[in-house]
């Protein structure tokens, strides 16, 4: 069963924001937008963690998280807090209601994840790869360049190319799945390793890197995850 991470805010757009970042994760994303509604999913639903803005109606998320850590059934669930950026009473406030952790907003996407990351390490839980091979290009600063896809995941794709990006590099990519299938995939990524010759984090693959998708772009996603249900079977 996946993990279940319940994102509580009353602005939408925050709750938007936060999906975005876990969208090609594999944790089963829920959602609150008080903490009254919270504290009844919390009950119900038992999530794993709970990521929640301090300043809501009805119930605040440090009420909210006072009331679960005052239950024993539900106090070893844990909780991030977020605040707006320089609101020093606002974090003491969160941290006395119990919480284990805080987020200030608005929210950076490296940041997030790693505040995810240490309290769900199944964040970074990698599918199967699938030995794939297909040119590709791809753009960063402005840049275009091309190399050749070794393998794939729902998460992301191996590039063998000369071109060297450095880890946290944004990259813009086309590739097809099927050699004459007309079908260009169209995504965004972020390097998360690199080999290089002088550095080899994986031996048996050549130089490149390995990148994480961020987003699938349009009718691109459903091609590509029918196109991976295919070849797992």
């Amino acid at each position: 069963m996946p993990k279940k991470v319940l994102l509580v805010d009353d602005a939408a757009m925050f709750l938007e924001i936060q999906k975005d970042f876990l969208k090609m994760s594999s944790l089963s994303v829920l959602c609150a937008k008080d903490g009254l509604e919270a504290f009844e999913k919390v009950r119900i639903l038992r999530p794993d963690l709970l990521v929640m803005d301090l300043h809501m109606p009805r119930m605040t998320g440090a009420e909210c998280c006072a009331a679960i850590k005052a239950d024993p059934a539900l106090s070893s669930i844990p909780v991030i807090m977020a605040t707006s950026a320089g609101k020093d009473d606002d974090h003491e406030l969160c941290r006395k209601a119990g919480c284990e952790g805080l987020l200030t907003k608005p929210f950076e996407r490296g940041q997030y994840l790693d505040a995810i990351r240490r309290f769900i390490p199944e964040l970074d839980r990698r599918e199967s790869r699938i030995p794939f091979t297909a040119a590709v290009r791809f753009q960063a600063f402005c840049v275009s360049m091309t190399g050749t896809i070794l393998d794939l995941s729902a998460r992301g794709i191996y590039v063998a190319t000369d071109f060297e990006l450095d880890v946290g590099t944004e990259v813009v990519l086309a590739f097809s799945l099927s050699e004459g299938s007309g079908s260009l995939m169209q995504a965004k990524g972020v390097v998360r390793w690199k080999n290089t010759s002088d550095n080899r984090l994986k031996e048996k693959y050549p130089p490149g890197f390995g990148l994480e998708f961020t987003g699938i772009a349009g009718d691109s996603l459903s091609v590509f995850q029918r196109y991976l249900a295919k070849m797992s079977m």
